[in-house]
This record gives C-alpha cells, sequence and structure tokens, in this order.
C-alpha cells in the first residue's frame, strides 16, 4: 500500500507557470499549523519544480489524518516580498498546493 510520499501525483501546476499564493488567514478561525509564511500570502511567484506529494504538515501537528498533497518550489523576486533586494534576488519557498491558485 502506498502512503503517496515522494510520489509525484497529477500537479495541477507545471514548473515555469505562473502562481499566487492564496491570501487566506486560517489561523483566526482555529488553531492549527501552518507552514505558509504570511510575506507570501497574495503574491505571486512561479514554480520551479514539483517535489513530490507528501502527507499535509498542518495536520500532522495536530495528529490528525494528512492527506498526501503535491508540494512545490516556488520562486519570487525579493524586491517586492521585502522591498529591498538587488535585481535578480530571489527567495524559494516550498509550498503545498492547496495554498496555491492560478495566478
Amino acid at each position: 500500500m502506498s502512503t503517496g510520499v515522494g510520489e509525484i501525483a497529477t500537479a495541477r501546476f507545471a514548473p515555469g507557470q505562473a502562481v499566487r499564493v492564496k491570501d487566506a488567514k486560517p489561523e483566526r478561525l482555529a488553531r492549527l499549523h501552518l507552514r505558509t509564511p504570511h510575506y507570501v500570502r497574495g503574491r505571486v511567484g512561479k514554480v520551479e519544480s514539483v517535489l513530490g506529494t507528501f502527507p499535509n504538515p498542518e495536520d500532522i501537528a495536530f495528529n490528525r489524518p494528512a492527506a498526501p498533497r503535491v508540494l512545490y518550489h516556488v520562486l519570487f523576486d525579493q524586491q517586492p516580498v521585502w522591498g529591498e533586494g538587488q535585481a535578480g534576488d530571489t527567495l524559494l519557498i516550498e509550498l503545498f498546493e492547496h495554498w496555491l491558485e492560478e495566478a
């Protein structure tokens, strides 16, 4: 039986595709664990790679069953995120698919 860990499920987004991080704030509704940084919520980045399928750490943190979800490396230009940096400076962040939408 497969746990889905590391396998590449059908990924919604492809490398090179522009995506927006959802500007959601679920932590205001309930106590939970999030791995999506506030500073990239609502920002547009580019999928660099599909890393595989892994159990959702937002569920694991509370000992709930964790469905496998696709994980991506998403690249952001640093200047719009931090308000500083040189041209070409970037941030590479791991984000799960349920936090991403088409840009």
